[in-house]
């Protein structure tokens, strides 16, 4: 949507992922970003901007006061038997349409698998920009470029390029919305209000057999939970320094006696020691625990664009001129071999002791 006039556009909006009709915290995470997001634009323009969040499937009106308990100051369903399982077309079909009639400013959807498919389909369908896999989000006035700013508050956006090696700041100028797919476990979540008012509307799509444009044969549920690590308070992670893979039985007497989990460098993952699933960095997935441990990890900067939001860093390493000890609160220089043992035993008589206070 090509337009010389930005400021028809207003609203924040945030599409929300949902699988069997729950809320994914992605979704939970990005409308408490939104909110500081349109504080912020208020701050510098003087103008009220709400937070809608959107979610679409069937039967999903019952999750709309989730979505105003966690920050948005209204909520848009979606409901069609053709949105029960996500399909790209009427998904598709859908996101364009309620993005042409209520022009939103700024429009976000999680960086996962479905909001990785259906987001830049959708931006090139409206005509727009998307800048994916963000890190940072801000609002800020357009004016570091002298000769070219347009003088106007817009969503900075920042994301790793080049392989990681620099962090970019992305603008969209010239179209709207400005739209953003944003990592899982990057935004934190505000507090949540139980029962806060704020209005719920049914939005309508005409759907025909045409938009279904793939046949579901059958929709097969993982056997078991897999570890999100995303989720853990506490990670304990290994780098190549560890040595070899039988060292995370190691780490994982440290995550179990801190009550977390153990997660990896790529390169450890690239060997074959342990699974994708607990990948953190660029490739893998980002994470903002209360505590990060890295033991034997360098600090790449791919691997840094995942955790350095981590509340507090522990960094043990041999090399005392590693980057991750640039980034760590508290730094250990020496083997993890020798300190992990080590700390291990310490922690259990710790445990034993408050125990038997």
């Amino acid at each position: 949507m090509k337009t010389s006039n930005t400021a028809e556009f207003k609203n924040f909006y945030v599409i929300c992922e949902q699988r069997d009709n729950k809320v994914q915290k992605v979704s939970y995470e990005l409308i408490g970003e939104a909110t500081k997001l349109a504080a912020a634009y208020k701050e510098e323009t003087g103008k009220d901007e709400k937070v809608i969040a959107v979610v679409l499937g069937d039967d999903v009106q019952p999750v709309c006061q989730s979505l105003l308990d966690h920050g948005a100051d209204e909520a848009i369903y979606i409901e069609d038997p053709m949105l029960k399982e996500y399909v790209t077309e009427p998904y598709v079909k859908a996101c364009v349409q309620l993005i042409e009639e209520k022009k939103p400013n700024v429009v976000l959807f999680g960086a996962s698998s479905i909001g990785r498919d259906l987001a830049p389909r959708t931006a090139s369908r409206v005509h727009t920009g998307l800048t994916a896999d963000c890190t940072k989000l801000t609002m800020e006035m357009d004016d570091k470029y002298p000769g070219k700013s347009v003088n106007e508050v817009l969503l900075h956006m920042t994301r790793p390029a080049f392989g990681g090696n620099i962090m970019a700041t992305i603008l969209i100028r010239h179209h709207r919305p400005q739209m953003a797919t944003v990592r899982p476990g990057v935004m934190q979540l505000i507090d949540v209000v139980p029962n806060k008012p704020g209005k719920i509307e049914e939005y309508k799509v005409e759907f025909v057999p045409e938009d279904m444009n793939v046949k579901i044969v059958e929709v097969l549920k993982e056997g078991h939970k897999a570890v999100d690590i995303t989720e853990a308070k506490y990670l304990v992670s290994g780098g190549r320094g560890i040595g070899s893979a039988d060292f995370y039985n190691e780490l994982r007497k440290v995550a179990d006696l801190l009550g977390g989990e153990i997660s990896s460098s790529r390169a450890n993952v690239d060997a074959g020691w342990i699974e994708k699933s607990r990948q953190v960095g660029q490739t893998g997935k980002t994470v903002r625990p209360d505590l990060y441990m890295a033991c034997g990890i360098s600090g790449a900067i791919q691997h840094l664009a995942g955790m350095d939001q981590s509340e507090y860093i522990i960094a043990i390493n041999k090399n005392d001129s590693a980057p991750i000890f640039e980034v760590a609160d508290l730094g250990v220089v020496g083997d993890v071999k020798v300190i992990i043992p080590k700390l291990i035993d310490a922690l259990a008589k710790y445990k034993e002791a408050e125990a038997n206070a």
